[in-house]
């Protein structure tokens, strides 16, 4: 097991990477700690659960509420849980997000840590201290940033993940290279989603540099003020259709990705476009797709990116190098509506 620690503002985090869920023991007391996962990861890992409180809930973005918060916190009440108690997030984003955003609020504050088990929360969703929750269509409209205690890597966990999402998660990984990492692209487009199943060494490498690019882009900017915002490439657009269409989170970001693309070539020369979609097809994601222009535009326009009448937005100058724009609403709102299907 390999240790890193990320420090940042207000706090630190270590990360165990090659580790195995049995190490959690050595890491926090196991008296002290309570655990939340998902039906789907408790039935698939349901002996390792063994001796451990654990809180289960339904698995899915839709339960991403704060219908699924109250009733967790009734749960840890009834648990007679304190302020010494560790909740431990095991599962995918869904979960990390939920467990950080639990921790950050009941009784003011609890420590917390991830064994993410997805790649989506592997290369994204458990690293960086965003936690939250849906409210309607808007994605993570209520949240806080507060960084985890820990994050341990079992690469052993994603055995039972189906294969859409390994392809979910690869959107994750794609966006990383695009906006920060040509050399890392280029891997990408050597290889293709098979070949990583079948090497765990080359994807517990990969899922450490993905960990390890946005943790070090967040301890430049937590707050997201200036280069954190690269990270939400795809997001922008992704999100507004993604809560609408019913769409996985990774399937709406590659979608988001593509007409990011298409605009950076009209906004800052990007020549690039085919190149990211062919990677993006490559490893199972979709491209392009027939949504309403105007309902996803009134969506985006409340996103948390947006300042005023304008919206950050993340574009590419070339593969390896994403850049943040902003882009007045009206101009946005132009460009949405021309953009192909």
């Amino acid at each position: 097991m390999q240790h890193k620690k990320y420090k940042f503002s207000t706090a630190a985090t270590d990360f165990y990477f090659g580790g195995s869920f049995s190490q959690l023991k050595t890491i926090i007391d196991q008296k002290a700690t309570v655990l939340l996962t998902d039906e789907n990861v408790f039935n698939a890992h349901s002996k390792k659960f063994k001796g451990w409180r654990t809180i289960v809930i339904k698995a899915g973005e839709a339960y991403k509420i704060q219908s699924t918060v109250d009733d967790i916190i009734d749960q840890l009440i009834d648990l007679e849980t304190d302020r010494k108690t560790t909740l431990v997030g095991i599962g995918g984003g869904v979960i990390t997000d939920i467990a950080g955003y639990v921790a950050a609020v009941y009784m003011r504050g609890l420590k917390f840590g991830f064994i993410p088990t997805s790649l989506l929360a592997l290369v994204d969703a458990s690293v960086g201290g965003k936690n939250g929750i849906d409210v309607g269509m808007y994605k993570n409209m209520v949240g806080v940033i507060r960084q985890p205690s820990f994050i341990l890597h079992d690469i052993s966990l994603l055995k039972s993940l189906p294969d859409k999402e390994w392809i979910n998660g690869f959107a994750e990984i794609i966006k990383h290279a695009c906006i920060k990492d040509a050399a890392m692209f280029r891997e990408l487009e050597a290889n293709d989603l098979s070949v990583y199943q079948k090497k765990p060494k080359l994807i517990a490498a990969l899922l450490q540099r993905n960990a390890q690019l946005k943790a070090k882009v967040v301890q430049e900017d937590e707050f997201e003020t200036s280069v954190r915002r690269l990270l939400n490439f795809g997001h922008t657009l992704g999100h507004a259709i993604e809560n609408q269409y019913a769409l996985m989170h990774g399937h709406a970001v590659a979608i988001g990705m593509t007409y990011a693309c298409h605009i950076s070539a009209q906004l800052s020369g990007f020549k690039q476009t085919d190149r990211v979609v062919k990677v993006l097809e490559q490893y199972g994601l979709p491209t392009y797709m027939s949504f309403d222009r105007q309902l996803a535009f009134d969506l985006l326009k409340m996103d948390k990116k947006r300042e005023k009448k304008e919206m950050n937005y993340v574009l590419l100058e070339k593969v390896g190098k994403g850049v943040v724009k902003s882009i007045p609403l009206v101009q946005l709102e132009k460009i949405i509506q021309a953009l192909p299907k």
